[in-house]
């Protein structure tokens, strides 16, 4: 087998499994994403990162549009979150860089914690 297909098959996995995540619960694809792009994609912490945001935003898109055409999205709620997430997202990349890997890990096992929680007592 190509070196070519055996890294698509687990790539595709991992998009699937993000989009399903993505599309069920309205989020979450990230999560799913960095570990599996690490363990069967071999990409290292910071490539996995950075993929799972790029992946991540066409699939939260489609997820947002799919809301939106079924009347489960309120555009104006959303809206000052999307302002707040766009400022966040531009001080995240420009940040990305000098922030070791080890505290990315940290950050990402806190905010994978925090999920967990909120998900389980709200």
């Amino acid at each position: 087998m190509s070196e070519t297909k055996q890294f698509w098959a687990p790539a595709a996995a991992a998009g699937g499994a993000a989009g399903l995540v993505n599309g069920f619960f309205g989020g979450g694809g990230g999560m799913i994403l960095v570990p599996l792009l690490m363990s069967r994609c071999g990409l290292e912490r910071r490539q996995a990162f950075a993929c799972s945001v790029a992946i991540i935003f066409p699939l939260c898109a489609l997820s947002a549009g799919i809301y939106f055409w079924k009347g489960n999205l309120d555009v104006m709620a959303a809206l000052p979150y999307l302002a707040g997430g766009l400022v966040g997202g531009c001080i995240g990349g420009k940040i990305f860089k000098k922030v070791s890997v080890l505290w990315l890990k940290r950050a990402f096992s806190l905010l994978i914690l925090y999920g967990a929680w909120t998900s389980l007592t709200g």
